[in-house]
């Protein structure tokens, strides 16, 4: 897990002579042999374990548990944003999800650890972990193996407020979508409905019906993209542009059944990657 994102953490040095922990003669000339080499390879794992686990602990002395010894921990999509699941957390807990990599949480029912997916195998894959400026609460980001809420909705949250508030019964689940998402949730409705269509259809249904005139907008919108750049036109035109450019690729990736959440894990996965790594890793799935 990168540590990177929690700053407050001074790295705590903890150094070990081989001396200490072997016989005279036995840490002499670590060069000469390949057993030497080996014990010198483990001697240096230990002592980066060991500095590791006094960062960690520096961390989990600075939470501010409450008098319970417990502090909230929300799980979020690393891709699409999505707020997973809350739950508590203690000191072991957080402990166990930073060596793990798994959304680990603390029952206060049954006073015991327990890791989302240990029944389900719906594991939560974690990331990263932020603590918010107060250190009293917790944010693990991560990639969810499958649906989070024990319903098999994607996440804990999909009761809308406004519609408990009309007093009238919920059809539908009705996710915490962000601006993003629910376009995409809105063009998957239009094609669903283009079964029963009759009439004069919408744009976005025409466009899902005609890959012909949904390639050339695509083409269309992108030149124009580029042209806010070569003719410097105003900012607020090159967003107008790239939310043409998105929306009609978007309606794209509804014919090719791809998620827009499949492209940003992809980009994701490029952020660690030189652009050559990346390009000579596609190369080699491509062949």
């Amino acid at each position: 897990m990168a540590m990177s994102s929690l700053p407050c953490i001074q790295p705590v040095r903890v150094s070990f002579k081989a001396s200490s922990f072997f016989p005279a003669g036995v840490c002499g000339g670590f060069n000469k042999n390949k057993k030497n080499a080996i014990f010198l390879a483990s001697l240096r794992k230990f002592e980066k374990d060991i500095n590791f686990q006094s960062k960690v602990d520096t961390l989990l002395d600075s939470i501010k548990w409450d008098d319970k010894g417990l502090a909230v921990a929300i799980a979020q999509n690393v891709d699409t944003g999505a707020i997973l699941m809350q739950g508590f957390v203690n000191r072991d807990a957080l402990a166990t999800t930073i060596s793990s990599r798994k959304a680990t949480f603390f029952s206060r029912s049954r006073a015991t650890l327990w890791t989302k997916g240990e029944t389900s195998n719906n594991f939560i894959n974690i990331h990263d972990v932020f603590v918010d400026c107060d250190r009293d609460s917790i944010i693990y980001l991560g990639k969810p193996d499958g649906p989070t809420c024990h319903t098999g909705s994607e996440t804990c949250y999909f009761t809308s407020i406004s519609d408990l508030l009309k007093e009238q019964e919920v059809e539908e689940i009705n996710l915490a979508l962000t601006t993003l998402y629910s376009l995409e949730s809105t063009i998957s409705k239009r094609e669903i409905e283009l079964a029963g269509q009759h009439g004069k259809p919408s744009w976005t249904k025409r466009l899902l019906s005609d890959e012909n005139l949904l390639c050339s907008k695509i083409r269309e919108e992108a030149d124009e993209l580029c042209r806010t750049l070569e003719e410097n036109e105003d900012s607020s035109r090159t967003a107008s542009e790239m939310a043409d450019v998105l929306y009609h690729a978007m309606v794209l990736l509804r014919r090719k059944d791809v998620k827009i959440e499949n492209v940003l894990e992809v980009l994701r996965r490029r952020f660690s990657q030189s652009g050559i790594e990346e390009k000579q890793s596609r190369v080699s799935t491509e062949n």
